[in-house]
């Protein structure tokens, strides 16, 4: 029985934060298909000597579907290697349509994101009792258009925690649409190259961030976090709230309430 194409979700670029399962799945693996500008090769680290790595950056879906196909039809395990998570800004359903087209059996390895790997590395919870409970994963339209309900601004209005993706690039334009909704205190943090050896994490406001990310001359492999849970955390503060679920007056099916004297 032939073994399906696996996609496998590498992680944003810390080869440790790769599942359990992926690194299996490429220690098995006879071919791996990775983007090479975006996944570190130090995750090849995990195959065997003798894989066939093909770095699909310059290659079209017709040619990377053909190496896929190649190896699932020899009977080799296949591993198409995604940065961060496979379902998000992917490109696996195009790659997918194609499989299931050809019956070519395959399953999908989740990854983390950069989101959840920025948010890690600042220390932050993204969803803060009665502050925010709404992360919004979006990007800014460009060469890859977003339906008009999906613009920035539009998303803005809900000011809930929002990380902005493969907009960089652009970030006046991004400052631009969310300050028709968010104050312009409003924390602004741009995680580049999240958990590779040169990441860069900068602070700013929705006044300053696009300035602070033109001096670090960053341009891509980044992502924009916005929102007032990344103000600075205190004890006696705004910001310190807490949920429901340890709150020692809070009763639930595993814990009674405290009874007050």
């Amino acid at each position: 029985m032939k073994e399906p194409v696996r996609f496998v979700g590498a992680g944003p670029g810390d080869p440790e934060l790769i599942t359990v399962k992926g690194m299996r799945f490429l220690k098995e693996a006879d071919i791996v298909v990775y983007t090479g500008s975006l996944v570190p090769q130090t995750l090849l680290q995990y195959c065997r000597k003798d894989v066939k790595a093909y770095d699909s950056a310059s290659l079209t879906l017709a040619q990377t579907h053909a190496l896929l196909k190649e190896g699932y039809e020899a009977g080799e395990h296949v591993v198409r290697l995604h940065t961060g998570d496979p379902s998000l800004y992917g490109a696996i359903h195009e790659q997918m349509t194609l499989l299931d087209r050809d019956k070519i059996d395959h399953e999908v390895v989740p990854g983390v994101s950069a989101a959840f790997a920025a948010a890690a590395a600042i220390k932050q919870e993204l969803t803060i009792p009665e502050i925010c409970q709404t992360v919004i994963l979006t990007r800014l339209g460009g060469r890859t258009s977003v339906p008009g309900k999906e613009e920035l601004e539009a998303l803005a209005s809900h000011r809930a925690s929002m990380v902005i993706y493969l907009s960089v690039q652009r970030i006046e334009k991004v400052v631009a649409e969310l300050k028709a909704h968010y104050p312009v205190d409003t924390p602004a943090i741009v995680a580049y190259r999240v958990g590779w050896p040169d990441q860069k994490l900068i602070r700013g406001t929705l006044e300053n961030i696009a300035d602070k990310v033109r001096t670090a001359k960053i341009e891509r492999q980044a992502i924009i976090l916005i929102g007032e849970v990344f103000k600075i955390r205190g004890l006696d503060g705004k910001m310190n709230k807490r949920s429901k679920l340890y709150d020692e007056t809070f009763d639930h099916k595993f814990r009674d309430a405290a009874k007050s004297e």
